[in-house]
């Protein structure tokens, strides 16, 4: 289940998206996601709870009082880096939308009023986004974890020689020379 908070002062906006989210199956290629949408109308009750609860994906509204939707999601962010964020806004305000990428990392800015397919959409794509981005953290620890000490090319020589037992040797001639085993002359022969 992906938990995601939806913070709008219009709690007419709120209940729309709800009832969308209920209904509207959310996916992205063949990956599903089913949703448990928390809603607010008011950011400084949202962010008290996020204090407490952890969301896959934030959306906020852009224009709200006391908090606009990028101080929200920033300060989102600090509590929860990992979770998605998303922009609702019924403002074509540029400056707004440089902002939201440069300081908040937005996934995506949504306008109001929205297409119902494209919001749904957008949700699916930020989830499976942070999905891969926590999937790709989580291997890279694994390496990490597993190259202790050794070097990249000593963790690839290792894996090349579970593959092909014996390819990361190589024979020396006396004379500097790479002395072929007779085993691949017999077969090249052949």
């Amino acid at each position: 289940m992906n938990r995601i908070m939806i913070v709008d002062d219009e709690e007419a906006i709120l209940n729309a998206l709800k009832r969308l989210l209920r209904l509207a199956p959310c996916t992205c290629g063949t990956r599903s996601f089913p949703l448990e949408v928390v809603t607010f109308n008011s950011p400084e009750a949202a962010l008290e709870n996020a204090r407490h609860e952890s969301y896959d994906l934030f959306i906020s509204d852009y224009r709200m009082p006391g908090m606009d939707g990028i101080e929200f999601l920033k300060a989102a962010k600090a509590l929860q880096p990992d979770a998605a964020r998303l922009i609702l806004s019924g403002y074509a305000d540029l400056n707004a939308l440089t902002r939201a990428v440069n300081e908040v990392g937005i996934d995506r800015f949504i306008g109001k009023p929205w297409n119902d397919y494209d919001l749904v959409s957008a949700i699916g794509q930020a989830l499976a986004h942070r999905e891969l981005l926590l999937e790709n953290r989580h291997l890279a620890n694994l390496v990490r974890l597993e190259m202790g000490d050794k070097t990249a090319e000593q963790i690839e020589a290792e894996r090349l020689e579970e593959i092909e037992p014996g390819i990361t040797r190589v024979n020396w001639g006396e004379d500097g020379s790479v002395l072929l085993d007779p085993e691949f002359l017999s077969k090249a022969r052949q």
